[in-house]
C-alpha cells in the first residue's frame, strides 16, 4: 500500500527523529564518561589524549557526512541512514569492550563515520516527506530537537548508570535502541528501487544516477555551495565553542563556577524552543531571510554577553543566545533543500555537513586559544558575535534561486511505500 506524505509524514519524521536522537546520546556519552576515565587512571588516560579521541571522533563525522551523503544517491537515502545508524550502534556497543585507548579511538572514528552519515540523509529524508505540505524547514528545525534531546537522555542516564554499571553502560545504552530503531526502518522506509517505483523518500530526478560531485560545483551552484560551507562552519563553531566552554568563560567573567551546569541547561532549553519556532517562521516568511535574521540575533545575544548584566538578564539572554545560535545552523540545512536541485540535494547537505564538522572542530579550538591567552572575557564573547554575523553574511549571498530549481518537486507531494513486507494490501 502506498501512502502519500500526508498519512505517513509523521511516521517517517518520527523514526527519523529517533535516529538523531541516538546520534545525539551517542555524541555526548563521550562527555560523560571522560571526567570517569581521567579520575580512575583508565589506560593511563590524560586531559590531552582525551582531546585527541574526541577531536578523531569528529574528523570520523567529517568523512562520514561527505561519504554517506554522496552513497544515498546511489543506494538511496533510506538505505543510508539504516547503514549509518547500524554503523554507529555497533562501533558504539563494541567501544564499550575496549581494551586500550588506541583500540577505543578507532572505534570512535568508525562511529563518528555513521553518526556523521546519519544527520544530513534523515535531513534530507524529512524535507522531501514535508515539502509538499510546504513544512520543510521546519521538519528540519523540529527533526534537529532530537539531537538535544538525546543529549539531556545521555546526560541524566549518566547519573543512574555509571555509579552502578561503569562508563562501559553508557555505549551498551546509546547502541541497545537500534536493535528496534533499525528493523523498524528497514520495514517503513523502503527503498525505491526494491519496489520499482519512482516514489522515494527523497525525491530523485532521472539524472539522479549521473549525479555527482561536480554538480556542486558548476555555475551558481558554486557560490551556493561555497556560501553553504561557510554558514555550516560558522554555525557549528558557535554550537561546538560555547557548548565546550561557556561555563569557564562565565567563571572568567567573575560568575559562580557552581551555576555552569544551568548556564548549559538554559543555553539548551533556548535552543529548542528555537528549533520549533525558527522553522515554522522559516516555512512561513522564507528560510532565506529567517536564517539571515537567526545569525544576526546569535550575534546580538552572544555581543550582550560581553556586558556585565544582573543574574535574571543573564539567565534571558542565555535563553536567547540558545534560541538563535542552536537553530540557526538547523536553518542552514533547511535553506540547502529549497537552493539545491533534487538530484544534488542528499550531495549538497552531506558535504555541507561534512565541511561544518570542521566549525565543530575549531569552536573547542577557538574557545581554549582566548582562554589561555587571558581575553576570553569580554573578547570571547565578541569573537562568537563576529562568528554570527558572518553566518549570516554568507547565508545573505546564497542565491535566492539556482537555475536548475525548476526542476525540484518540491510543490508536489511525496509518496512511499509503506507496506510492511509480507502484509497484505489496504
Amino acid at each position: 500500500m502506498q501512502f502519500s506524505t500526508s498519512s505517513s509524514g509523521r511516521g517517517v519524521q518520527l523514526l527519523c527523529w529517533s535516529s538523531v536522537a541516538l546520534d545525539g546520546f551517542d555524541l555526548i556519552a563521550l562527555a560523560v564518561v571522560f571526567p570517569v576515565l581521567l579520575k580512575g587512571n583508565v589506560w593511563g588516560l590524560t586531559a590531552a589524549t582525551a582531546s585527541v579521541i574526541a577531536m578523531i571522533g569528529l574528523v570520523g563525522m567529517t568523512v562520514g557526512a561527505i561519504v554517506v551523503g554522496s552513497v544515498a544517491e546511489r543506494i538511496g537515502p533510506a538505505k543510508a541512514l539504516v547503514a549509518s545508524v547500524a554503523c554507529f550502534s555497533v562501533f558504539t556497543l563494541l567501544s564499550a569492550a575496549a581494551p586500550s585507548a588506541i583500540l577505543f579511538t578507532i572505534l570512535r572514528f568508525l562511529a563518528g563515520v555513521g553518526l556523521g552519515g546519519c544527520m544530513p540523509i534523515a535531513v534530507a529524508i524529512v524535507a522531501a516527506h514535508r515539502a509538499g505540505q510546504g513544512k520543510s524547514s521546519s521538519a528540519t528545525t523540529t527533526l534537529m530537537t532530537g539531537y538535544n534531546v538525546g543529549a539531556v537522555l545521555c546526560a541524566l542516564l549518566g547519573m543512574f548508570l555509571i555509579p552502578w554499571l561503569g562508563w562501559q553502560s553508557m555505549f551498551v545504552a546509546g547502541a541497545l535502541p537500534a536493535l528496534v530503531l533499525v528493523p523498524l526502518m528497514i520495514r517503513y522506509l523502503s527503498d525505491p528501487d526494491a519496489q520499482g517505483t519512482p516514489a522515494v523518500p527523497v525525491a530523485r530526478s532521472g539524472r539522479a544516477s549521473r549525479a555527482t560531485i561536480s554538480g556542486l560545483f558548476r555555475g551558481v551552484q558554486l557560490r551556493a555551495t561555497l556560501a553553504f560551507w561557510i554558514a555550516t562552519f560558522m554555525g557549528l563553531l558557535l554550537i561546538y565553542g560555547l557548548n565546550t566552554w561557556l561555563p569557564e568563560i562565565m567563571r572568567a567573567a567573575g560568575y559562580s563556577v557552581g551555576n555552569s551546569l544551568a548556564f548549559l541547561l538554559t543555553l539548551n532549553l533556548g535552543a529548542i524552543l528555537g528549533y520549533l519556532l525558527g522553522g515554522r517562521f522559516a516555512d512561513r516568511g522564507g528560510v532565506r531571510r529567517t536564517t539571515i535574521g537567526w545569525f544576526a540575533g546569535a550575534a546580538i545575544f552572544l555581543a550582550v554577553f560581553a556586558l556585565p548584566l544582573p543574574e535574571p538578564i543573564l539567565y534571558a539572554a542565555l535563553f536567547l543566545a540558545g534560541f538563535f545560535v542552536f537553530s540557526s545552523q538547523a536553518l542552514t540545512y533547511a535553506y540547502t533543500q529549497k537552493v539545491y536541485p533534487n538530484h544534488l540535494r542528499a550531495t549538497g547537505v552531506g558535504w555541507t555537513a561534512g565541511v561544518g564538522r570542521l566549525g565543530a572542530i575549531c569552536g573547542p579550538l577557538l574557545g581554549g586559544v582566548l582562554l589561555t591567552a587571558g581575553i576570553a572575557y569580554p573578547w570571547g564573547f565578541y569573537v562568537f558575535a563576529i562568528v554570527g554575523v558572518l553566518g549570516a553574511a554568507a547565508a545573505w549571498i546564497v542565491p535566492a534561486q539556482t537555475p536548475q530549481q525548476h526542476e525540484a518537486t518540491d510543490d508536489l507531494p511525496v509518496a512511499i511505500d509503506l507496506t510492511p513486507r509480507g502484509s497484505g494490501t489496504v
